[in-house]
């Protein structure tokens, strides 16, 4: 049990990163804040998975993880357009 919550941190940790470098341009969002969201996603679209049946699938769970990344992707984006809203680009 300890051991997978620790791989799906880690794995979320990573998801977080990638969707970072999907998103184009820079975001002001931190680091930090990018693998929360990534772990997040990771959970949520484990769980969206087991729903639809395809969570445990033999070799790599391409069907997952991609669905893992778009979530955290539009967790990233949100936490972009919230950041914005909160600092506009003049009144830094």
């Amino acid at each position: 049990m300890v051991t997978t919550l620790a791989w799906a941190v880690i794995g979320g940790a990573v998801i977080g990163v990638l969707a970072r470098l999907v998103i184009p341009g820079r975001q002001p969002v931190s680091w930090w804040a990018s693998i929360v969201v990534g772990v997040a996603a990771a959970f949520v679209g484990t769980g969206i998975a087991q729903v639809f049946g395809f969570r445990d699938t033999p070799g790599i769970d391409w069907k997952k993880h991609v669905l893992q990344l778009g979530l955290a992707v539009i967790g990233i984006l949100l936490l972009t357009g919230i950041n914005r809203r909160r600092h506009p680009a003049g009144r830094r």
